[in-house]
Protein backbone atom coordinates (compact mmCIF):
# COMPACT_ATOMS: atom_id res chain seq x y z
CA UNK A 1 0.00 0.00 0.00
CA UNK A 2 1.32 3.36 -0.73
CA UNK A 3 2.41 6.21 1.53
CA UNK A 4 -0.70 9.02 1.55
CA UNK A 5 0.38 11.64 3.50
CA UNK A 6 -0.43 10.28 6.90
CA UNK A 7 0.46 11.36 10.20
CA UNK A 8 2.84 9.74 12.91
CA UNK A 9 2.56 5.91 12.89
CA UNK A 10 1.99 3.52 15.80
CA UNK A 11 5.29 2.20 14.88
CA UNK A 12 7.09 5.56 15.39
CA UNK A 13 4.94 6.29 18.74
CA UNK A 14 6.34 3.05 19.87
CA UNK A 15 9.62 3.80 19.11
CA UNK A 16 9.68 7.07 20.72
CA UNK A 17 8.61 5.27 23.84
CA UNK A 18 10.59 2.01 24.00
CA UNK A 19 13.34 5.27 23.44
CA UNK A 20 12.59 7.08 26.47
CA UNK A 21 11.88 3.63 28.40
CA UNK A 22 15.28 2.70 27.62
CA UNK A 23 16.86 5.78 28.54
CA UNK A 24 14.86 5.58 32.10
CA UNK A 25 16.22 1.87 32.27
CA UNK A 26 20.06 3.06 32.05
CA UNK A 27 19.53 6.03 34.13
CA UNK A 28 18.03 3.66 36.99
CA UNK A 29 20.89 1.05 36.27
CA UNK A 30 23.84 3.64 36.55
CA UNK A 31 21.86 5.32 39.40
CA UNK A 32 19.85 3.07 41.38
CA UNK A 33 19.63 5.26 44.56
CA UNK A 34 18.57 8.47 42.59
CA UNK A 35 14.81 8.73 42.44
CA UNK A 36 12.93 8.12 39.05
CA UNK A 37 10.22 10.85 39.75
CA UNK A 38 12.10 13.46 37.57
CA UNK A 39 12.73 10.93 34.77
CA UNK A 40 9.27 9.42 34.62
CA UNK A 41 8.07 13.17 34.20
CA UNK A 42 10.15 14.03 31.81
CA UNK A 43 8.93 10.68 29.62
CA UNK A 44 5.07 11.97 30.10
CA UNK A 45 5.97 15.11 29.05
CA UNK A 46 7.09 14.04 25.73
CA UNK A 47 4.66 11.10 24.95
CA UNK A 48 2.42 13.93 25.68
CA UNK A 49 3.98 16.32 23.37
CA UNK A 50 4.20 13.57 20.59
CA UNK A 51 0.58 12.61 21.03
CA UNK A 52 -0.35 15.93 20.71
CA UNK A 53 1.15 16.81 17.99
CA UNK A 54 -0.05 13.51 16.49
CA UNK A 55 -3.28 14.46 17.14
CA UNK A 56 -4.04 17.09 14.59
CA UNK A 57 -3.36 16.95 10.92
CA UNK A 58 -4.61 19.46 7.57
CA UNK A 59 -6.43 18.15 4.74
CA UNK A 60 -6.14 20.36 1.88
CA UNK A 61 -8.83 21.95 -0.71
CA UNK A 62 -8.35 19.50 -2.82
CA UNK A 63 -7.85 16.41 -1.05
CA UNK A 64 -10.17 13.74 1.63
CA UNK A 65 -8.69 12.36 4.60
CA UNK A 66 -9.65 8.49 4.71
CA UNK A 67 -9.48 7.91 9.04
CA UNK A 68 -9.18 4.37 10.13
CA UNK A 69 -9.55 3.36 13.68
CA UNK A 70 -7.77 0.40 14.75
CA UNK A 71 -7.01 -0.53 11.09
CA UNK A 72 -10.81 -0.36 10.24
CA UNK A 73 -12.15 2.27 8.10
CA UNK A 74 -14.18 5.06 10.46
CA UNK A 75 -15.10 7.81 8.83
CA UNK A 76 -13.91 10.65 5.81
CA UNK A 77 -12.38 13.72 6.45
CA UNK A 78 -13.19 17.17 4.48
CA UNK A 79 -10.66 19.56 3.41
CA UNK A 80 -9.53 21.28 7.17
CA UNK A 81 -7.87 21.05 10.18
CA UNK A 82 -9.13 17.87 12.25
CA UNK A 83 -8.41 15.96 15.41
CA UNK A 84 -7.63 12.29 16.12
CA UNK A 85 -6.84 9.82 18.60
CA UNK A 86 -2.89 9.45 18.39
CA UNK A 87 -0.65 6.65 19.60
CA UNK A 88 -1.61 4.54 16.53
CA UNK A 89 -5.48 4.19 17.48
CA UNK A 90 -6.59 6.34 14.53
CA UNK A 91 -4.56 6.86 10.96
CA UNK A 92 -5.17 8.97 8.48
CA UNK A 93 -4.52 8.91 4.54
CA UNK A 94 -4.79 12.13 2.67
CA UNK A 95 -6.59 11.48 -1.37
CA UNK A 96 -6.32 13.95 -4.31
CA UNK A 97 -10.16 13.38 -4.94
CA UNK A 98 -10.25 17.20 -6.28
CA UNK A 99 -7.71 16.77 -8.67
CA UNK A 100 -7.59 15.77 -12.44
CA UNK A 101 -4.56 13.08 -11.94
CA UNK A 102 -2.39 12.67 -15.54
CA UNK A 103 -0.48 9.84 -16.64
CA UNK A 104 1.89 9.60 -19.86
CA UNK A 105 2.84 7.09 -21.83
CA UNK A 106 5.69 7.36 -24.60
CA UNK A 107 7.03 10.48 -22.86
CA UNK A 108 7.54 12.25 -19.68
CA UNK A 109 6.58 15.94 -19.15
CA UNK A 110 10.63 17.46 -17.63
CA UNK A 111 9.62 20.71 -16.55
CA UNK A 112 6.37 21.77 -17.24
CA UNK A 113 5.15 25.76 -18.46
CA UNK A 114 5.08 27.93 -21.28
CA UNK A 115 7.93 26.17 -22.68
CA UNK A 116 7.48 22.68 -21.52
CA UNK A 117 10.21 19.83 -22.17
CA UNK A 118 9.56 16.49 -22.80
CA UNK A 119 11.41 13.54 -22.77
CA UNK A 120 11.08 10.46 -24.47
CA UNK A 121 14.15 8.38 -24.18
CA UNK A 122 14.07 4.79 -23.04
CA UNK A 123 10.26 4.63 -23.64
CA UNK A 124 10.49 2.93 -26.71
CA UNK A 125 8.37 0.06 -25.57
CA UNK A 126 5.39 1.85 -24.57
CA UNK A 127 5.03 4.17 -27.54
CA UNK A 128 5.79 1.72 -30.31
CA UNK A 129 2.72 -0.63 -31.41
CA UNK A 130 1.40 -2.92 -33.70
CA UNK A 131 -1.29 -1.95 -36.14
CA UNK A 132 -3.53 -4.15 -37.46
CA UNK A 133 -2.27 -4.17 -40.99
CA UNK A 134 0.89 -5.32 -39.37
CA UNK A 135 2.53 -1.82 -39.40
CA UNK A 136 4.24 -0.06 -36.37
CA UNK A 137 3.14 2.96 -35.13
CA UNK A 138 4.45 5.16 -32.68
CA UNK A 139 1.87 6.64 -30.29
CA UNK A 140 2.41 8.98 -27.61
CA UNK A 141 -0.85 9.34 -25.20
CA UNK A 142 -2.22 10.62 -22.02
CA UNK A 143 -4.74 9.06 -19.35
CA UNK A 144 -6.78 11.59 -17.59
CA UNK A 145 -8.51 10.61 -13.99
CA UNK A 146 -9.93 11.29 -11.05
CA UNK A 147 -10.47 9.61 -7.48
CA UNK A 148 -13.74 8.89 -7.15
CA UNK A 149 -13.37 6.61 -3.55
CA UNK A 150 -11.15 7.68 -1.69
CA UNK A 151 -11.30 3.94 0.10
CA UNK A 152 -11.61 2.08 -2.59
CA UNK A 153 -8.59 3.26 -4.24
CA UNK A 154 -5.95 3.16 -1.70
CA UNK A 155 -7.09 -0.37 -0.04
CA UNK A 156 -8.81 -2.48 -2.68
CA UNK A 157 -5.79 -2.99 -4.52
CA UNK A 158 -2.10 -2.28 -4.29
CA UNK A 159 -0.79 -0.11 -6.82
CA UNK A 160 -3.97 2.08 -8.42
CA UNK A 161 -1.25 3.64 -10.30
CA UNK A 162 -0.06 1.21 -11.98
CA UNK A 163 -3.00 -1.08 -12.48
CA UNK A 164 -4.34 2.07 -14.66
CA UNK A 165 -1.23 1.63 -16.67
CA UNK A 166 -1.58 -1.56 -17.00
CA UNK A 167 -4.87 -2.10 -18.24
CA UNK A 168 -4.30 1.56 -20.37
CA UNK A 169 -1.69 -0.01 -21.94
CA UNK A 170 -3.32 -3.27 -22.79
CA UNK A 171 -6.20 -1.19 -24.37
CA UNK A 172 -4.57 0.63 -26.52
CA UNK A 173 -2.75 -1.89 -27.73
CA UNK A 174 -5.80 -4.05 -28.68
CA UNK A 175 -7.70 -0.63 -30.16
CA UNK A 176 -4.55 -0.07 -32.23
CA UNK A 177 -4.01 -3.43 -33.43
CA UNK A 178 -7.76 -3.70 -34.77
CA UNK A 179 -7.55 -1.19 -37.16
CA UNK A 180 -4.98 -0.33 -39.88
CA UNK A 181 -2.10 1.76 -39.38
CA UNK A 182 -3.77 4.92 -41.70
CA UNK A 183 -6.49 4.84 -39.80
CA UNK A 184 -3.95 5.68 -36.58
CA UNK A 185 -2.25 8.25 -38.56
CA UNK A 186 -4.87 10.43 -39.76
CA UNK A 187 -8.91 10.12 -39.88
CA UNK A 188 -9.69 7.94 -36.57
CA UNK A 189 -7.51 9.03 -33.60
CA UNK A 190 -10.22 11.10 -32.04
CA UNK A 191 -12.43 7.63 -32.39
CA UNK A 192 -9.84 5.37 -31.30
CA UNK A 193 -8.91 7.18 -28.64
CA UNK A 194 -12.65 7.43 -27.48
CA UNK A 195 -13.12 3.84 -27.79
CA UNK A 196 -9.91 3.79 -25.41
CA UNK A 197 -11.48 5.04 -23.21
CA UNK A 198 -14.66 3.81 -22.38
CA UNK A 199 -13.26 0.03 -22.70
CA UNK A 200 -10.80 1.19 -19.88
CA UNK A 201 -13.58 2.54 -17.88
CA UNK A 202 -15.73 -0.83 -18.38
CA UNK A 203 -12.79 -2.79 -17.44
CA UNK A 204 -11.68 -0.26 -13.79
CA UNK A 205 -15.51 -0.73 -12.90
CA UNK A 206 -15.21 -4.68 -12.60
CA UNK A 207 -12.21 -3.61 -10.80
CA UNK A 208 -14.03 -1.50 -8.25
CA UNK A 209 -10.60 0.99 -7.39
CA UNK A 210 -12.91 4.06 -6.84
CA UNK A 211 -11.59 5.48 -10.51
CA UNK A 212 -13.15 7.47 -13.09
CA UNK A 213 -11.83 7.99 -16.70
CA UNK A 214 -11.93 11.54 -17.45
CA UNK A 215 -10.72 11.71 -20.88
CA UNK A 216 -8.29 9.77 -23.24
CA UNK A 217 -6.18 11.88 -25.72
CA UNK A 218 -3.35 10.49 -28.41
CA UNK A 219 -0.98 13.50 -28.24
CA UNK A 220 1.31 12.56 -31.25
CA UNK A 221 1.11 9.43 -33.61
CA UNK A 222 3.93 9.03 -36.19
CA UNK A 223 5.65 6.26 -37.81
CA UNK A 224 8.45 4.62 -36.96
CA UNK A 225 11.57 6.87 -37.55
CA UNK A 226 13.20 4.46 -40.14
CA UNK A 227 9.92 4.75 -42.45
CA UNK A 228 8.75 8.21 -40.95
CA UNK A 229 9.91 9.87 -44.38
CA UNK A 230 7.76 7.40 -46.50
CA UNK A 231 4.78 7.85 -44.44
CA UNK A 232 4.30 11.50 -44.60
CA UNK A 233 4.77 11.30 -48.25
CA UNK A 234 1.32 8.73 -48.30
CA UNK A 235 -0.19 11.46 -45.79
CA UNK A 236 0.81 13.83 -48.48
CA UNK A 237 -1.08 11.98 -50.86
CA UNK A 238 -3.43 11.28 -48.94
CA UNK A 239 -4.27 15.22 -48.38
CA UNK A 240 -3.63 16.12 -51.92
CA UNK A 241 -6.53 13.68 -52.74
CA UNK A 242 -9.11 14.18 -50.77
CA UNK A 243 -8.05 18.27 -51.76
CA UNK A 244 -9.36 16.97 -55.09
CA UNK A 245 -11.93 15.17 -54.56
CA UNK A 246 -13.53 18.31 -52.59
CA UNK A 247 -12.40 20.36 -54.97
CA UNK A 248 -14.67 18.40 -57.71
CA UNK A 249 -17.57 18.09 -55.57
CA UNK A 250 -17.43 21.69 -55.33
CA UNK A 251 -17.29 21.89 -58.74
CA UNK A 252 -20.22 19.51 -59.01
CA UNK A 253 -21.91 21.13 -56.70
CA UNK A 254 -21.86 24.34 -59.08
CA UNK A 255 -22.02 22.97 -62.38
CA UNK A 256 -24.91 20.76 -61.76
CA UNK A 257 -27.35 23.23 -60.58
CA UNK A 258 -26.79 25.97 -62.93
CA UNK A 259 -27.24 23.30 -65.47
CA UNK A 260 -30.62 22.29 -64.25
CA UNK A 261 -31.57 25.79 -63.78
CA UNK A 262 -30.45 26.41 -67.32
CA UNK A 263 -32.50 23.31 -68.76
CA UNK A 264 -35.37 24.45 -66.38
CA UNK A 265 -35.52 27.84 -68.36
CA UNK A 266 -35.66 26.32 -71.56
CA UNK A 267 -38.14 24.15 -71.01
CA UNK A 268 -39.94 26.70 -70.01
CA UNK A 269 -39.51 28.80 -72.85
CA UNK A 270 -40.46 26.29 -74.65
CA UNK A 271 -43.79 25.75 -73.37
CA UNK A 272 -44.46 29.57 -73.36
CA UNK A 273 -43.52 29.31 -77.36
CA UNK A 274 -45.83 26.24 -77.51
CA UNK A 275 -48.90 28.14 -75.54
CA UNK A 276 -48.23 31.58 -77.25
CA UNK A 277 -48.42 29.40 -81.11
CA UNK A 278 -51.36 27.88 -79.59
CA UNK A 279 -53.20 30.60 -78.83
CA UNK A 280 -52.33 32.02 -81.75
CA UNK A 281 -53.49 29.51 -84.40
CA UNK A 282 -56.52 29.38 -82.14
CA UNK A 283 -57.42 33.02 -82.71
CA UNK A 284 -56.69 32.99 -86.84
CA UNK A 285 -58.94 30.25 -86.43
CA UNK A 286 -61.76 32.01 -84.95
CA UNK A 287 -61.13 35.05 -87.37
CA UNK A 288 -61.24 32.70 -90.24
CA UNK A 289 -63.98 30.90 -89.08
CA UNK A 290 -66.05 34.50 -87.87
CA UNK A 291 -65.17 35.55 -91.81
CA UNK A 292 -66.53 32.55 -93.19
CA UNK A 293 -69.38 32.97 -91.44
CA UNK A 294 -70.01 36.48 -92.57
CA UNK A 295 -69.07 35.64 -96.07
CA UNK A 296 -72.06 32.93 -96.53
CA UNK A 297 -74.28 35.57 -95.12
CA UNK A 298 -73.03 38.13 -97.60
CA UNK A 299 -70.84 37.18 -100.38
CA UNK A 300 -70.44 40.65 -102.32
CA UNK A 301 -70.63 42.51 -99.50
CA UNK A 302 -67.51 40.71 -98.20
CA UNK A 303 -65.33 40.34 -100.99
CA UNK A 304 -65.73 44.05 -101.37
CA UNK A 305 -64.73 44.53 -98.06
CA UNK A 306 -61.98 42.70 -97.74
CA UNK A 307 -60.43 43.94 -100.70
CA UNK A 308 -60.88 47.68 -99.30
CA UNK A 309 -58.90 46.24 -96.22
CA UNK A 310 -56.51 44.71 -98.00
CA UNK A 311 -55.55 48.00 -99.99
CA UNK A 312 -55.72 49.34 -96.96
CA UNK A 313 -53.04 47.69 -95.56
CA UNK A 314 -50.79 47.53 -98.91
CA UNK A 315 -51.28 50.53 -100.66
CA UNK A 316 -49.70 52.83 -97.62
CA UNK A 317 -46.47 51.11 -97.96
CA UNK A 318 -46.10 51.78 -101.93
CA UNK A 319 -43.90 54.36 -103.34
CA UNK A 320 -45.83 54.58 -107.01
CA UNK A 321 -49.21 53.82 -107.64
CA UNK A 322 -50.76 53.23 -111.01
CA UNK A 323 -54.61 52.96 -111.48
CA UNK A 324 -55.77 51.04 -114.66
CA UNK A 325 -58.55 52.14 -116.00
CA UNK A 326 -60.74 49.72 -118.92
CA UNK A 327 -62.29 53.22 -120.41
CA UNK A 328 -59.14 54.78 -121.01
CA UNK A 329 -57.26 52.24 -122.09
CA UNK A 330 -53.57 52.89 -120.27
CA UNK A 331 -52.24 53.71 -116.93
CA UNK A 332 -53.26 56.66 -114.75
CA UNK A 333 -50.17 57.47 -112.31
CA UNK A 334 -51.10 59.24 -108.90
CA UNK A 335 -48.64 61.84 -107.49
CA UNK A 336 -46.50 60.92 -105.09
CA UNK A 337 -47.89 63.20 -102.38
CA UNK A 338 -46.95 60.86 -99.63
CA UNK A 339 -43.22 60.56 -100.79
CA UNK A 340 -43.00 64.44 -100.96
CA UNK A 341 -44.48 65.36 -98.12
CA UNK A 342 -42.12 62.73 -96.05
CA UNK A 343 -39.36 64.44 -98.02
CA UNK A 344 -40.33 67.79 -96.98
CA UNK A 345 -40.57 66.92 -93.19
CA UNK A 346 -37.15 65.63 -92.96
Amino acid sequence: MQDWGQGPSGEDLEKKVIEIANQVKKKLQSNPKKSILPLLIVAVIIVAMIGGSSSMYKVDTEETGVVLRFGKFSKFSDPGLHFKIPFGVEQVYLVPTGRVLKEEFGYRTVTPGIKTTYNRRGLEEESLTLTGDLNVSDVEWIVQFQVSDPFKYIFKIKDPIGTIRDIAEAMVRKTIGNADVTQVLTTDRAALADKIQQALQATLKQYDIGVRIVTVKFQDVNPPEAVKDAFNEVNEAEQQKESLIFQAREQYNREVPKARGEAKRTLQEAQGYAVERINKARGETNRFVALLTEYKKAPTVTRRRIHIETMEQVLPKLDETYIMDAKTGGLLPLLPLRKTMEGAVK
